[in-house]
Parts: structure tokens; C-alpha cells; sequence
């Protein structure tokens, strides 16, 4: 028995040729630590009531924000992600991460 694949949508072909035009977006530079104003809190907002410690208000590059929550996640011993220049900490951590943030330089909002 084999198995079809179902197609999934998404454009097969097009004689427009202003369809497939692809928008690149710039990304800022990263600002230095003392110049970021950063904003931590904790969240329980879709989590099925699980806290997690909030870090936004970032600005610059994807990688860099990537290495930032990197760093946190290690700091504290825990899991999280980096989405939509959040960084998610499953956890209540906010006085470590305020801490840490301070200490490595940044302008910290709680």
C-alpha cells in the first residue's frame, strides 16, 4: 500500500511576474548593551497557567538576540526559545535574568 502525497497549496505557476517577487528586509545593526533597553516580566498568558520569564524590547540582529537567550537559558539551567524577538524562559527567573542582564551591561526594565 503506498501512500499519496496531498499537495499542500502554494503557488505551482504563475505568468505574473510581479508574484514571486520576494521583499528582503534590512536587519538593524545590533546596538551596544548600554544603549538596549530591555523589558523582563513573567507571563503565564496561553501557557496553561506555566510561568515563564519574558525578555523583549531587543534590538539588532536575529543571531545576536539567538546568542543572547543562549546565554540566558545556560545562566539559569533551564529550557526556552527565542521567537519573535522575545526570549521565553520556562521558568520564574526574573531576578537572575535582571541580574545577569545588568551585570553583562544592559539597561534593564523589570
Amino acid at each position: 500500500m503506498t501512500k499519496k502525497k496531498l499537495f499542500s497549496g502554494g503557488l505551482v505557476y504563475s505568468t505574473e511576474p510581479t508574484i514571486l517577487k520576494e521583499e528582503f528586509v534590512e536587519e538593524q545593526d545590533t546596538l551596544p548593551p548600554s544603549l538596549q533597553r530591555l523589558k523582563v516580566k513573567l507571563d503565564t498568558k496561553q501557557r496553561a497557567g506555566k510561568v515563564v520569564t519574558l525578555t523583549e524590547g531587543f534590538i539588532g540582529k536575529e543571531n545576536d538576540l539567538e546568542q543572547l537567550g543562549k546565554m540566558l537559558k545556560t545562566k539559569c539551567g533551564t529550557g526556552g526559545s527565542v521567537k519573535d524577538g522575545f526570549i521565553l524562559l520556562q521558568g520564574d527567573y526574573k531576578n537572575k535574568v535582571i541580574q545577569f542582564l545588568q551585570q553583562a551591561g544592559y539597561n534593564v526594565k523589570p
